[in-house]
This record gives C-alpha cells, structure tokens and sequence, in this order.
C-alpha cells in the first residue's frame, strides 16, 4: 500500500498522489530525502500517498491530481510512463508537471531544434555521422536522444564519430566552460538558481545570484516550452567567452537541490510549489 499523511481528511483538502521512487541509484542526489521533506511540507495543506512510477495507473482514480517528482528517469522503465501517460491523458487526470512538455519530457530532440532555429545551445546534430556541421573539436560527446543520468554518455574523437551506425545518437562537441549554472522556475516564476563552482564535481552546488541577462536567457526557453503547471530546471553552462548556453531543459522531473540552496531560498520554493498546485486543482 502507498504510505498516506494528511493533517486531516476534510472535505476541502485535496487529495494527491505523489510519484517518487527513493530507492533509485542517482549519484550525488538522494531522491528520498528530497521527498519526505517536500512531502512533509505539503501535507499541512494536502492530503497525500505516495507511490512508485509501476503503481500511478491502479491507484490515481482515487486522488484529485497527480505530483510526478523524483521518480527516477523514464528511460528505467518507458512502458510504465507510456501507460500512466497515456491513461492521464485519456482520463483527463491532473498531472503536476503537466504533460505538455516539450523538452526532456519527450526525449532530446529538442536540442539539435532548438540549435537548428538558433537558440543558445550547446551545438547538436543527431546524425554521427556528420560531426562536421558542429564546431570543430578533438573530441565529441555522444549520448542516447532517449537519456538521462549519463546513462550510454561517449566522449570519442572525430574519425570515431563518424564510424558510428547506431541510431537514436545526439553528437555534441565537448566544450571546456567555466562553470554550470541551473535555473529553477515554479509554473514560469524563478525561485532560484544554483551553479556548479568545478565543472567535475556536476552536483556539488551553491547558491548563485543571477543577473538579468541569466534570467532572461533562462526565462527564454521557459516560455518557449509553454508549461503552465510544472517545475522546470533549465541547466547551461558559461563558455570561456562569458556567453550561456543551454545543457538540458528538464521538464518532467527535474531535482531540486534543496539542500544545497539557502533556507529563505526554499521556503519561497515550497510557498510557490503549494501555491502552484491548488492553482492546478482549482483550473
């Protein structure tokens, strides 16, 4: 049975199935932890289960929405998300992210179309065979369109590149940058933004104060992604040159990092999270 809590089981509070799967190996992130203290915090204005991505489809029908969070990424079980995607969208449920995404959501193609129509993006092909239309460099990061985690990521040299048949590949030129920097929207409101001091250490985070050429750049590829009901991390990294360019949009469950941020920092996250959801149930 999914764990319940709730302050109480009024009628005037709503009831939630929250998605996470704590048990998930992620590397440098604990899933779990995150959870039950967002959980924690929700329950005060919510009533709330929470259960594996395997068990969403038997058991949404009897909750007033459905929270995907850290439930580990689609690719450890695709036939699992298509069927609760699938069911959510037949049946009307309410889903927070809202299942209207168009960037991890829906794989990495969005990269190589984004770059195509000239948005500040790390330079993508999905052909491996044709590294030459990306900037020349010694050595080029391949990875599945259907990723995440790094799960299947190659840094291979150009001849290598090219001698590649496999389908389903993103080629991107690896690219030396100063740092990374990740953005965290709440229904197209920034809360916060963290970066990554030693581009080895990728989850190592601290606080970062944005400046408005950060924000707008952020806040460029929110509204091109158009999700009104969902947390959105938009990840980049700054070039040797000053410049930002897009690493990843993460709009289907992206990790928060809240233990890395400054507590004011994550109560405004966790107002904005309440406030976003009643705004879902009450659409």
């Amino acid at each position: 049975m999914p764990a319940v809590a709730g302050a109480a089981y009024g009628a005037r509070m709503h009831r939630l199935l929250y998605v996470s799967d704590p048990t998930f190996p992620a590397r440098g992130r604990d899933y779990g932890r995150e959870d039950i203290e967002l959980m924690r915090r929700l329950e005060e204005e919510f009533v709330l289960a929470m259960c594996s991505p395997r068990q969403v489809v038997e058991l949404m029908g009897g909750f007033d929405a459905v929270v995907v969070r850290n439930s580990g990424p689609v690719l450890a079980d695709p036939g699992a998300w298509e069927r609760f995607r699938d069911a959510a969208l037949a049946s009307g449920t309410r889903v927070y992210n809202e299942l209207t995404g168009k960037a991890d959501m829906r794989g990495k193609d969005y990269l190589p179309e984004l770059a195509a129509a000239g948005y500040p993006v790390i330079p993508t092909v999905t052909s491996p065979a044709d590294p030459d239309r990306l900037p020349a460099a010694p050595r080029y990061v391949v990875k599945p369109l259907q990723g995440a985690d790094s799960i299947g990521l190659r840094v291979l040299g150009p001849a290598e590149v090219r001698a590649l048949a496999e389908p389903g590949l993103l080629v991107q030129p690896e690219l030396d940058f100063a740092y990374e920097v990740s953005f965290y929207f709440v229904d197209g409101t920034l809360v916060y933004a963290l970066h990554t001091p030693d581009p080895a250490h990728r989850w190592e985070l601290t606080p970062y104060a944005p400046t408005p050429d950060d924000v707008r750049f952020a806040r460029r590829f929110v509204e091109w992604n158009a999700v009104r009901h969902g947390i959105q991390r938009v990840d980049a990294m700054r070039t040797g040159d000053g410049r930002l360019l897009l690493v990843e949009l993460e709009d289907l469950n992206p990790y928060l990092s809240l233990d890395r941020t400054a507590p004011e920092a994550r109560e405004r996250f966790v107002a904005e999270f309440r406030a976003a959801l009643h705004r879902l149930l009450e659409q």
